[in-house]
């Protein structure tokens, strides 16, 4: 099948054509025709089979000009970085038609935002805290909303966006058409399809669990994260077909010192991203990286999520992910557009539980390789790498009060000290001399 068996406008043919895209892959041939019957779709389907393209063509060939563009379509994403990429996918997509595309997401200046709303979109993509900021605002009318595409969902809930994005899903319109995509399905995103969708088709190409036939999976058994940081300097020393490797970090602080590590043996050719990176660092760490003027880019599962960077070479994993379809996620960031891909994970003795649960839900094993023997195996943990002991005291006995321990504990002078004479208490007291007052009034 190609492009030319689907029902696209010229504009759009005349669009892919210059991206020099012929033929659909199976989730944008599948999803076409029923999205455009208007129905609601849960889309399931890896990463890297183009999922922005299956939405993205049948709402933009169902789209309509109106001479006072109001935004009628609606994406919600879970990052910044994925707005960007997709009205970046949209611009790419419209460039024969008068169409108006814009994104919106936190931690810029809200009222820049607000003004790229009022001159007028046909499309909105936007994180769930800044659209409803901007609904609140009055400078997004949700009640206009015709289509809605929740991509990454969940991602999304594992973010935290769940109260965000059930807020955001009140506030829209219940006549409307409904559209989820995803990398993976949980219980979370299951119940929000209950609520919210009206009865979705389903559309799942590859079964959750299933790794792509062309990544080469290969794993490490390494005792530490310094050993860790040791193999990866070697293997990118001695192989020079990883040329663009998308390093997966367990944490934010990891990433750094990892970036720090590499960046003397390999100067202005790595890049890290992560939350605590300026939005502009952040956006030109990923373009260097996409455009290959980097070789390494370092990332947490959080950042990566959801952007497309063509043609990587070799996935790495510092760590192995406690949830699997997470490591299902990462490695299909390889092996994409009928490429071979490699997926290399470093592997400590924590992590072979992690290990076990990944292979089972893929229903293969990841082969272990023996480790180099010009490897340096580091003995020098990280503080979080060291056992946790409580030494030689014993923490659960209560400590012993000594009456000569200091001045918490001297006796009390002679008027200090209270006595008990037999009398009534103050509060009695009090009462009775309160009736006593009101007797007299009477």
């Amino acid at each position: 099948m190609t492009f030319n068996d689907l029902n696209l406008n010229t504009p759009l043919r005349n669009a892919l054509g210059d991206l020099g895209i012929a033929e659909p892959t199976p989730i944008q041939a599948q999803s076409f025709s029923t999205i455009m019957a208007g129905k609601d779709v849960v889309g399931v389907a890896q990463t890297g089979t183009g999922k922005t393209y299956a939405f993205l063509l049948p709402l933009l060939r169902l789209w309509q000009y109106n001479k006072q563009p109001v935004p009628r379509i609606l994406i919600v994403v879970p990052t910044r970085e994925l707005v960007v990429q997709i009205v970046e996918e949209v611009e790419k997509l419209t460039a024969y038609m008068n169409f108006k595309v814009g994104g919106v997401y936190g931690g810029t200046n809200i009222n820049t935002q607000k003004k790229i709303l009022h001159g007028g979109l046909d499309l909105v993509v936007g994180t769930p805290g800044r659209l409803l900021d901007l609904g609140y605002f009055g400078a997004l009318k949700f009640n206009l909303i015709k289509k809605l595409v929740i991509d990454e969902v969940d991602e999304m809930l594992n973010l935290g966006f769940r109260p965000q994005l059930k807020s955001l899903l009140d506030l829209l319109p219940v006549k409307k058409q409904s559209l989820l995509f995803s990398a993976t399905m949980t219980e979370e995103v299951a119940e929000l399809i209950e609520t919210f969708f009206n009865r979705p088709t389903t559309i799942e190409i590859v079964p959750r669990g299933t790794p792509l036939e062309q990544i080469i999976q290969q794993g490490y058994n390494v005792p530490n994260f310094n050993t860790k940081a040791n193999l990866l300097e070697l293997l990118l020393q001695n192989d020079p077909e990883m040329d663009k490797v998308l390093v997966f970090a367990p944490s934010k602080k990891l990433a750094d010192r990892l970036h720090e590590r590499l960046e003397v043996t390999f100067p202005e050719q790595i890049g890290v991203i992560h939350s605590n990176k300026s939005q502009n660092y952040r956006l030109r760490s990923v373009k260097d990286f996409h455009d290959g003027l980097s070789r390494i880019l370092i990332a947490t599962d959080v950042i990566a999520r959801g952007i497309d960077i063509s043609e990587v070479s070799h996935v790495v994993n510092m760590n192995i992910p406690s949830i699997p379809e997470n490591y299902m996620h990462r490695i299909g960031r390889t092996g994409r557009a009928d490429k071979q891909g490699i997926a290399i994970s470093f592997i400590t003795e924590d992590e072979k539980e992690f290990q076990t649960a990944i292979e089972t839900l893929m229903d293969t094993t990841i082969p272990i390789t023996p480790l180099p023997e010009e490897l340096e195996i580091s003995e020098i943990l990280l503080e979080e790498e060291k056992p946790v002991s409580l030494g030689d005291k014993n923490y659960l006995q209560q400590p012993r009060k000594s009456v000569s321990s200091g001045a918490a504990f001297h006796e009390k002078s002679a008027k200090n000290q209270k006595k008990n004479f037999g009398g009534i208490s103050k509060r009695k007291y009090r009462a009775m001399q309160k009736q006593k007052r009101k007797k007299k009034r009477k």
